[in-house]
């Protein structure tokens, strides 16, 4: 991740949730030193440790946090993830902020590590997709590569893709293709959504640096993959859920893009306690 780009986000969910001022944590006597943990309370994969460092950083610099994981950890009911040690009342200021976006990064990441798994195709890869939450997008794509994914395109600005509408205002792949190569350099990828066989066949003509096959069932996308020279890359995608995933297996396509791995993923139960008195004491001793 950005540092630069992670802490100007961040500022900006401070001043969503701080306000004018934590109210609640105005409650808490000053101290210069109490300890906190992170834990998970559900088995996943730990992603956004780097978040935590961050966020504590942006609201006092002097709030020291040890990090116990690292991204793309299992991690267990119960299992640690982090200790903090600084005033609580910056700790309960950050406490939310900080665990919401832990819990949805790794909430991805083990969407993205099961994924992989379900589908148990080593030659196939798995990637994200731009279903992604507004202003979240840089987290999300990175808690898919944590998991062990792939990053899909982060914007419009950084690949061309030639979707259905776009072909259609075109008029035609291949002049859709042309016009791309002609406007853009060679450092540019382009790539073709395609639906039947006579696209996929006017596509290969055309010259993209990559094709997808949209919403094909497995047979289709082995024989759409059989057809397409071995210097085009292929994708699959649309309509592929963690149930239908095993049967994609062996396709031989290059990659499959899931949209849920973002778009309706689950967040992972991740929490944070104040530790106190005896608590604390043998936190230290270890």
């Amino acid at each position: 991740m950005q540092r630069i780009a992670l802490r100007k986000m961040l500022e900006q969910f401070y001043m969503e949730d701080i306000g004018s001022g934590d109210l609640s944590a105005q409650l808490i006597s000053d101290c210069d030193n109490q300890q906190a943990l992170i834990y998970a309370k559900q088995d996943g994969i730990v992603a956004g440790v780097e978040v935590i460092v961050e966020a504590f950083a942006v609201l006092d610099a002097e709030v020291r946090v040890s990090l116990l994981k690292k991204d793309g950890d299992e991690i267990a009911y119960g299992e640690r993830i982090a200790t903090l040690s600084g005033n609580p009342s910056i700790l309960l200021t950050g406490e939310r902020v900080v665990l919401n976006l832990l819990q949805r990064m790794s909430g991805i990441a083990t969407a993205t590590r099961s994924a992989i798994r379900t589908l148990n195709d080593p030659a196939i890869r798995i990637c994200d997709t731009r279903k992604t939450t507004p202003g979240l997008r840089m987290l999300e794509k990175y808690a898919v590569t944590a998991g062990g994914g792939y990053n899909h395109r982060f914007g419009l600005y950084d690949g061309i893709m030639i979707k259905d509408n776009h072909i259609a205002a075109e008029g035609s792949i291949s002049a859709a293709v042309a016009k791309a190569k002609a406007k853009h350099g060679h450092m540019v990828k382009i790539e073709v959504e395609i639906e039947d066989e006579n696209q996929l066949r006017e596509a290969i003509a055309a010259g993209p640096d990559i094709i997808m096959f949209d919403n094909c069932d497995p047979d289709t996308v082995r024989r759409f993959a059989q057809l397409t020279p071995p210097h085009i890359v292929t994708e699959a995608s649309g309509g592929i859920d963690m149930r239908t995933l095993p049967t994609y297996r062996g396709t031989g396509v290059h990659y499959i893009s899931l949209g849920f791995l973002t778009h309706s993923v689950s967040s992972l139960d991740i929490s944070m306690d104040i530790v106190t008195g005896r608590e604390q004491a043998q936190t230290a001793e270890r």
